[in-house]
């Protein structure tokens, strides 16, 4: 619970920001990353590697409408979360 108060709090755009597109991408980003360390060591986990795909795809999802909707704010975040493309 900490890490996403800290993550929410490194990536929100204005005060009681908990919901925009950057904070919600950077949660994908942390739950994606400890997904990956699981399913690395449990490779049989099917139903959890189902998740971890949704979850990409939710992403990708948000980073398309960033970069439609702010080109800058999509270049900063891709940067700050070290994401190709």
């Amino acid at each position: 619970m900490e890490a996403k108060t800290k993550t929410i709090s490194d990536f929100k755009l204005h005060e009681r920001d908990t919901g925009s597109a950057d904070v919600q991408v950077a949660l994908l980003t942390q739950r994606i990353n400890h997904l990956t360390d699981h399913l690395q060591k449990n490779v049989k986990d099917h139903s959890s590697r189902r998740g971890l795909l949704m979850m990409v795809g939710q992403r990708r999802r948000l980073l398309d409408y960033l970069h439609t909707v702010d080109a800058n704010r999509y270049q900063a975040i891709t940067k700050k979360l070290k994401l190709r493309k």
